[in-house]
């Protein structure tokens, strides 16, 4: 490789300091993004501060003298860390590489990082002049014409992009699949613009062929678009051109998922049934965002095939994804599949945790399964997993209006034992079911202890007991007025 002299140096210079080259900022240009600079990064050398500094600082006109005033000397990794800081101040950024070259050579990266600033900030005439000087230098390469057909698209002007990789082989790079699929990629990057993608492709494979990644971009594409018909075309041309591969897991995750977040969940599961056949099973991501569709759509009677389809190509779920499918079944009162989830689970090296006890204890009790709240209270309490307060509520509640008020008792002394609170509801739960029971002289004993801890009775559990216990008689009557004066002064 030739090396750089200071009369190609200096033609540099005349390049970048032409008419072409204005102060322009990505402010105020279509794309308006905010770029990193280095207020960004707080652990930045001191040299890299400085001189990133002085481009965000001085003004153009100041630039290079404020650089030499400072003798830095501009080493490689130094220059390229202060140009990936530089984007939102171009004219000063083509100051510093002109600099920089008056004292070293630019690596081939730092070049291709002038390109691209050059670029997002939509200066397209000072760009190509950087890319000749590439030319010249014999330092161009696909990368360096990927980030023109990012800068074309990000900024609208896809025919731009076209033109340019129309261009490469005159600029001594020949255009291939890395190329193309670089192209694919910008384009497909900007919103609904696939079909333009998909266009290119059709009209460059007979001399390019498209590989895998080709066809895996514009599926992404079309998932990000929602296009589920144009996806089923993209899919059944990859088929045929590329054949089947295990590796091409992306395409398979995107298409699959397109058909899912089209509510074509039925279609989705007969193609993962074909690409299990084909060992060609997509990833766990797959799974994990098709579960979380289906229960935003609260569709049990398409997850647990699609779960089924994944335990059985040999994926391990982790416990977010069984917390979502037991939240799942119990939102549709399917207890037995959320014990089935429950039970094999730790098979999997997912161990429940207090949310997963708590969807499935919360189901048994909303279905009344009153010997079922009480096994599993045991066994989720032994498992040093906590019921919620507002499971303790409505189990307490439950669990009196169905003849079981000894596992309500226990239940409310556990919440006392181990501090789980809130507890008014509970509170009250408890002294309303004693009542219905008429088990007074135990109301009595929870009603005192109640107060004792400053737990709050409300006013219209307060109305129930008066009712009940002037019903009874004389004996409850008076515990009850007993048990207002402390209510009343509390």
């Amino acid at each position: 490789m030739k090396s750089m002299d200071e009369n190609t140096i200096l033609h540099h210079r005349a390049r970048f300091t032409s008419s072409s080259l204005k102060p322009q900022h990505s402010q105020n240009s279509k794309q308006a993004k905010h770029f990193p600079s280095y207020v960004d990064v707080p652990d930045l050398s001191q040299r890299v501060r400085l001189l990133c500094e002085i481009l965000a600082r001085d003004s153009v006109t100041d630039v290079e003298d404020a650089l030499n005033s400072t003798g830095v000397q501009p080493h490689p990794e130094l220059v390229e860390e202060v140009l990936k800081l530089s984007y939102g101040c171009p004219t000063s950024a083509v100051k510093f590489f002109r600099w920089v070259g008056l004292a070293h050579k630019p690596s081939t990266y730092a070049w291709n990082l002038m390109v691209d600033l050059l670029g997002k900030n939509e200066m397209f005439e000072p760009m190509w002049d950087a890319i000749r000087s590439m030319k010249q230098e014999g330092l161009l390469s696909t990368a360096t014409f990927a980030s023109v057909f990012g800068s074309y698209c990000v900024a609208g002007r896809f025919d731009e992009a076209f033109m340019t990789f129309n261009v490469m082989d005159k600029y001594g790079i020949e255009p291939n699949v890395v190329a193309v699929n670089s192209l694919l990629g910008a384009i497909c990057h900007e919103e609904n613009c696939t079909a333009k993608a998909f266009e290119f492709l059709q009209k460059i494979k007979s001399t390019i062929p498209p590989d895998a990644d080709s066809y895996a971009i514009l599926l992404e594409g079309w998932e990000k678009e929602g296009n589920v018909a144009k996806a089923k075309t993209t899919f059944g041309e990859m088929v045929i051109s590329v054949g089947w591969d295990p590796q091409n897991r992306s395409a398979y995750d995107a298409f699959l998922t397109t058909l899912v977040c089209g509510s074509q969940t039925s279609e989705a599961i007969k193609f993962l049934q074909v690409m299990k056949g084909k060992n060609c099973s997509p990833g766990l991501k797959f799974f994990s965002n098709a579960l979380d569709i289906l229960v935003k759509q609260n569709d049990s009677a398409h997850a647990l095939p699609l779960w089924d389809i994944m335990v059985g190509s040999g994926l391990a779920p982790n416990l977010i994804m069984y917390n979502s499918v037991i939240g799942l079944v119990c939102s549709n009162n399917d207890i037995e599949n959320a014990f089935r989830f429950l039970d094999e689970m730790v098979f999997h090296g997912a161990f429940p945790d207090c949310f997963t006890y708590n969807m499935i204890f919360e189901c048994l009790i909303k279905n009344n399964k009153v010997c079922e709240v009480s096994r599993f209270f045991i066994a989720m309490t032994k498992n040093e997993c906590h019921p919620s307060h507002s499971n303790c509520a409505a189990a307490i509640e439950m669990l009196f209006d169905r003849d079981d008020p000894e596992t309500a008792i226990g239940i409310w002394n556990y919440m006392l034992e181990n501090e789980i609170r809130p507890i008014d509801e509970s509170a009250n739960a408890l002294l309303i079911g004693l009542c219905k029971l008429g088990r007074f002289s135990e109301l009595k004993r929870f009603a005192n202890g109640v107060l004792d801890r400053r737990i709050n009775i409300s006013e219209s559990t307060m109305g129930k007991l008066k009712n009940a216990c002037y019903k009874e008689g004389r004996t409850a009557r008076d515990m009850y007025n007993h048990l207002q004066l402390r209510w009343t002064s509390a």
